[in-house]
């Protein structure tokens, strides 16, 4: 008893002793984190680089040059030490990717080591890469794949005689003449069997090019009007671009299919003929948003394929013949002329203006030239104004179709700016945030020299879309390297940015994150100086109105006085609505207010 009595006395003390040991090692854990010297920003910085290292090579080397403008120079050293081991890894992911004959991923290495100057010896070159793909497609029976990646290797370093032929021998045995035409001219000179040249140089004709045009019909239900019930009905056009059943079409005549945003029905057939005839499942392969282009497919063997190789870049006052269903027709053919060229209608590059009958249903179908080759692709036509259509340049195809024949959406690379082309060259005049380019910084005004050290020299009104031309075909992820000077002739400054993926619509996210005044430089070629104004709106001076620019055909100047009134961004409609008052000074500041509109989608975006 007297035992046991002894615990129970004894129980409360040692409750309270544990407890005040607890509590005592909480209070010193949260004293030794208080007195704990605080870390830097520049210190998580680092903790990032020194993972990224390992993880992501190239992402490391962003955020070195990154760190470097931010902070400095690193007295410590230690960032040229993680620069080297970042390069060093890149190139252990190259080998790697050669040894397991990943030749996509070896060239997109090549392409990131030589943004850096590196040299890698033993390994090859990124046109070596693409060759041994386009050999590996083809064993595998990808005919366009492989062929694709042929005309890109030999356009990076023309063909040996014996690869080149090897690619005319197949293109030959999968009738494609127009392929088989492109291999044979890259040969030039050399010993060709005369069954192989008679094959390449003969012509195809429009009799034989209908049989490889297809009707797109999407049905998607019904749609309510006045309380009634209509059938929605989506109607395009598509042409065969392989034997094994891939097809080529807009994206707007397949985007029920795949965008996330529509809830409705959807279901996709091709036709070959009539209305009488069998409507065919199809499926979406691939597609690429910004330049309206998608890749479907059918289980059909097509009589007719249509070559993306031997493609033709047109000019003014050229003939071409523009194949597909117009309201449904099926084999139409109509013909015109090439319009113009270099239309800003997309958000990448430039298209083709034609005057060939084009109406609803000719979306996705062929535009050839008198000998059959590819001239573009149909995808927009002004149904108020007879003879203003528009195609997709046939060359841009040839460059979204490898990232479309991986399926699923194209990403594209993006660093986050907005460019004018001037006088002086291209000039940046908007750094998105959260970009590659807003992280280190480029400088808003000063203009692009170099990509990867190459210049480019295009003729006025295409130094832009020569400018997206060469990062266009590359991947997000990719290290690229930007020359900028302040001035036409300042001190070059060169920086090493990873590309991030393309957003669907460039200037949404900014818009809605940016301050308007920023947002008036992209969006309507409006850059602004802030002033002191009595007015409740924020005032300013117009600094500068980029040539063409909506505040351009507004009639706005430099000085001019402007106050912002309000700003709306409709993401859902792809445009924005600016609000201002201004003070013209042409027009003896006589003061007017207006409302500036401004897609979103913006074409002049790097």
């Amino acid at each position: 008893m007297r035992h046991g009595n002894t615990h129970k006395f004894f129980l409360p003390y040692l409750v309270i002793l544990f407890a005040s040991l607890l509590l005592s090692c909480l209070s010193t854990t949260a004293q030794e984190k208080r007195l704990a010297p605080r870390r830097s920003t520049n210190e998580f910085r680092l903790d990032d680089i020194r993972r990224q290292v390992t993880e992501d090579p190239a992402c490391a080397i962003h955020l070195i040059g990154t760190y470097r403008i931010v902070y400095g120079a690193d007295s410590s050293g230690e960032l040229a030490v993680l620069e080297m081991d970042a390069v060093e890894n890149l190139k252990k992911a190259q080998l790697e990717a050669i040894n397991g004959e990943r030749w996509d991923d070896a060239a997109s290495l090549a392409r990131s080591l030589a943004s850096l100057g590196v040299a890698v010896e033993n390994t090859g070159d990124e046109p070596d890469f693409v060759l041994a793909n386009a050999k590996k497609l083809l064993s595998e029976g990808n005919d366009l794949a492989a062929f694709l990646a042929a005309v890109r290797a030999h356009v990076l370093r023309p063909l040996e005689f014996d690869d080149a032929l090897l690619f005319l021998e197949h293109a030959v045995k999968v009738r494609q003449r127009r392929t088989a035409a492109f291999f044979l001219a890259a040969i030039g000179v050399g010993n060709v069997p005369p069954e192989l040249r008679q094959y390449a140089e003969g012509r195809d004709i429009p009799q034989d090019m209908i049989k490889g045009v297809a009707t797109v019909l999407v049905d998607r239900g019904y749609r309510i009007e006045k309380g009634r019930y209509y059938p929605d009905r989506v109607l395009g056009s598509a042409f065969f671009v392989d034997a094994s059943g891939l097809l080529i079409t807009n994206y707007h005549v397949i985007a029920s299919e795949v965008d996330p945003s529509y809830e409705g029905y959807s279901r996709m057939f091709i036709r070959m003929g009539d209305s009488a005839s069998a409507r065919i499942p199809a499926k979406v392969i691939g597609w690429d948003k910004a330049m309206d282009l998608a890749l479907i497919k059918a289980e059909l063997s097509p009589e007719y394929v249509f070559s993306v190789v031997d493609r033709v870049i047109p000019h003014v006052g050229d003939t071409v013949l523009a194949i597909g269903s117009p309201v449904g027709l099926e084999k139409t053919v109509t013909s015109g002329i090439v319009s113009s060229l270099s239309r800003r209608l997309l958000q990448i590059g430039d298209v083709i203006q034609i005057d060939a009958a084009v109406n609803h249903g000719n979306s996705g179908g062929p535009v050839v030239d008198t000998s059959g080759r590819l001239v573009g692709i149909v995808f927009a036509g002004v149904e108020q104004y007879q003879g203003l259509n528009f195609a997709v340049p046939a060359e841009r195809l040839a460059a979204a179709l490898p990232a479309m024949i991986q399926g699923g959406k194209a990403e594209r690379p993006w660093l986050g700016l907005v460019v004018s082309e001037t006088s002086a060259g291209a000039e940046i005049i908007y750094a998105a945030p959260s970009t590659p380019a807003a992280d280190q910084q480029i400088t808003e005004g000063s203009f692009i020299k170099t990509i990867n050290g190459e210049e480019i020299r295009v003729p006025q009104g295409l130094l832009i879309p020569a400018l997206q031309d060469m990062l266009y075909p590359t991947r997000p992820g990719e290290l690229v390297a930007l020359e900028t000077t302040i001035g036409r002739d300042g001190e070059p400054s060169r920086r090493v940015l990873m590309t991030v993926p393309r957003p669907d619509v460039p200037l949404a996210a900014a818009a809605k994150i940016d301050t308007r005044e920023r947002m008036a430089a992209p969006l309507f070629g409006l850059i602004l100086s802030p002033t002191i104004g009595k007015s409740y709106s924020p005032s300013y001076l117009v600094k500068k109105v980029v040539r063409g620019s909506i505040a351009d055909e507004a009639g706005l100047s430099e000085q001019d006085p402007v106050s912002i009134r309000g700003f709306h961004v409709m993401e859902k409609d792809g445009y924005a609505l600016m609000e201002i008052n201004v003070k013209q000074r042409r027009k003896g500041y006589m003061e007017t207010t207006m409302q500036l509109p401004a897609a979103l989608d913006s074409p002049d975006t790097l």
